[in-house]
């Protein structure tokens, strides 16, 4: 995860010094904040596109593309699950992918059919042996068809599923373990939503999750509902998610690629780049904890 620079020494060989690369924050791409964003690339290193509102147009992302970094995010695969992933969208992905050639392409860890039904939503699988094996049959079709590895994202739930002899983390630790090769995507608002819906430590949540294999964060806010707390992307981030994200950048040794996802009920771009501001406050805060923790080591 770093670059090589050549440094010449005088009277020596040129010595490769590694240079870490830095890391970098996005927004999620929505057409309600685009002429900002546009007007704001000074700060914005990466952009996130919902690939499922390319399929049919690709052509349309070759601009931005051109401006700005741009990762996939797809919503509709599921490959949670037992069964298999659906063929027509994972040949839509492929093809938009090589078109556009993102820096990097996302699936959710959620089931969303079953009994060839679609369900309309992202559900959180059952945890259990059956599901590891299905998702790890499910991760190697997408990554032959696609010819790379995808990020998955850990969702939210409102319900604890059942027929789960196995927890949250404990699910997620054996399906990485069994994708070498894939890396994570680590909702914090949704670490936030299932921690306070089901009464679990979310600091606790990330020392036990592989912390080392996540390549990008989502940032996001919800409301609370029926007693329950919604990751409905329509509020602000809540200072317990930022509190998250310092701890994600001091547990995590690379660089995290860190996105703010917003659905809905728009207040302009000038409040998402405050919010940006502060997730890069959180991560540095983080990174410096982690310094300071290796130095007194």
């Amino acid at each position: 995860m770093a670059g090589v620079v050549a440094v010449a020494e005088e009277d020596a060989a040129v010595v490769e010094v590694a240079v870490p690369k830095p890391d970098r924050f996005g927004f999620g791409w929505r057409a309600e904040l685009a002429m900002g964003m546009l007007l704001h690339l000074d700060e914005i290193d990466i952009v996130e596109v919902i690939a499922e509102d390319y399929f049919e147009r690709p052509e349309l992302l070759g601009t931005l593309a051109r401006q700005v970094p741009v990762t996939l995010h797809g919503v509709g695969l599921g490959p949670a699950s037992a069964s298999a992933v659906d063929e027509v969208r994972l040949g839509k992905l492929a093809r938009l992918v090589e078109r556009v050639r993102p820096d990097s392409w996302s699936e959710h860890l959620a089931w969303v059919r079953g009994g060839g039904r679609e369900i309309g939503h992202l559900a959180a699988p059952c945890r259990n042996a059956g599901t590891v094996e299905g998702t790890l049959r499910n991760i190697e079709r997408m990554r032959r068809v696609m010819g790379s590895e995808p990020v998955l994202e850990n969702v939210a739930t409102l319900i604890d599923p059942p027929a789960s002899p196995m927890g949250e983390a404990e699910w997620l630790r054996e399906v990485l373990d069994g994708a070498p090769g894939t890396g994570m995507l680590l909702d914090l608002h949704n670490v936030h939503a299932n921690a306070t819906n089901f009464g679990f430590d979310a600091g606790a949540f990330l020392r036990a999750v592989p912390m080392d294999r996540v390549r990008t964060v989502h940032l996001a806010g919800g409301r609370m509902w029926r007693g329950r707390l919604l990751d409905d992307h329509l509020h602000d981030v809540p200072e317990p998610v930022f509190q998250l994200l310092e701890e994600a950048a001091y547990l995590a040794p690379q660089p995290l690629t860190v996105l703010i996802e917003r659905d809905g009920r728009y207040e302009g771009v000038d409040s998402m780049l405050m919010q940006l501001r502060e997730a890069r406050r959180a991560v540095a805060r983080g990174r410096e904890r982690r310094l300071a923790g290796r130095a007194a080591a």
